[in-house]
């Protein structure tokens, strides 16, 4: 049997490749993907070998996939034909896999497009964490990009008051003020100090989350935050914040800054603001599933996975209206 799936051969290059999809092992299952989503910033860095995101050619990318499973091992037990999974899987119509990499989904009448979010919100939840918000806390998420938007819906989850979101792209705000942010902020209006004045109460925010990667945004959540704030540093910054006076803008202040990268998680046992992997992408799973977590206005292109090299070109251009791309595969599913 033939599959298809993504592959960059090169820099800024995509291609569709097919593969022989192999037998599997009696510890093994075969995975038929229904879709998978394009994480935008990771992704698009690594294919444009982007500062501190310099990979190697060929790369088959993609860590988001909803599928269900269509042949299963003699050896392998708690899964079926027929079950929905979700994992870290590639863009790619088939794959076989080890059991141990997926999560089943339930009920199975969750849209597949929406349960496919479950490992970016698992990404962004992670950095939130890190911020121990209390109720009642400021929080400013800067760049409503499609990890900052997932991150201000989480930090409300999480109990901040008010939410803030900051972002250079009105219609990016408007889809802000959709999706429950008490306010939304231009850096670039000449009034944006009283407006953050008025919608922090005076204080400043007690907690940033820089989500747009860019270095000077960091300059700008240290700029912006109130005294003893806590900043986390959620997106992966592509080059260095120039000029930075620790003294002035962190030490002065008592701020405190997080980095939060993915693969800094526990590898075994949660614990408190420290979740593993699986135990968060288990929670999202469940509040995607649940209408807890609203990630259906975030979907802004379904493209088939065919098609798959159209989408990656938009995602270079680097167009606003660019946030969640869902690759479609296998439609008779």
């Amino acid at each position: 049997m033939i599959g298809q799936r993504v592959i960059w051969p090169s820099r800024a290059k995509v291609d569709i490749e097919e593969f022989e999809i192999h037998a599997i092992k009696d510890d093994e299952v075969l995975v038929k993907s229904e879709c998978t989503l394009i994480s935008p910033g990771t992704e698009r860095a690594f294919l444009l070998g982007l500062p501190n995101a310099q990979g190697s050619y060929p790369t088959r990318p993609g860590y988001s996939n909803i599928g269900k499973i269509v042949e299963v091992g003699k050896n392998v037990n708690g899964f079926a034909i027929g079950d929905r999974v979700a994992s870290t899987l590639g863009h790619t119509s088939h794959s076989v896999t080890s059991p141990n990499r997926l999560f089943k989904v339930q009920p199975a009448d969750v849209p597949a497009d929406e349960l496919v979010f479950f490992n970016l919100s698992a990404i962004a939840l992670q950095g939130v964490r890190k911020a121990r918000i209390e109720l009642g806390e400021s929080t400013m998420v800067i760049g409503q990009g499609l990890i900052g938007l997932l991150a201000l819906q989480l930090a409300k989850l999480s109990g901040a008051y008010p939410v803030i979101a900051a972002d250079l792209t009105d219609s990016r705000l408007e889809l802000s003020k959709a999706i429950g942010a008490d306010y939304t902020l231009n850096p670039e209006d000449k009034d944006f100090s009283e407006q953050l004045h008025s919608a922090s109460m005076g204080k400043g925010p007690s907690i940033v989350i820089e989500a747009t990667g860019h270095p000077d945004a960091i300059s700008t959540a240290m700029k912006v935050a109130g005294w003893g704030a806590r900043i986390v540093l959620l997106a992966s910054t592509r080059g260095e914040t120039p000029k930075v006076n620790f003294y002035r803008d962190v030490h002065k202040k008592g701020l405190i800054l997080y980095g939060a990268h993915n693969s800094i998680r526990p590898r075994q046992e949660s614990s408190p603001n420290f979740w593993t992997s699986d135990d968060d992408s288990r929670l999202m799973i469940s509040l995607i599933s649940d209408k807890r977590f609203d990630v259906a206005p975030l979907i802004s292109h379904k493209v088939p996975g065919q098609e798959a090299p159209n989408a990656y070109q938009l995602l270079m251009e680097w167009n606003p209206g660019l946030l969640g791309v869902v690759l479609q595969w296998n439609k008779d599913m």
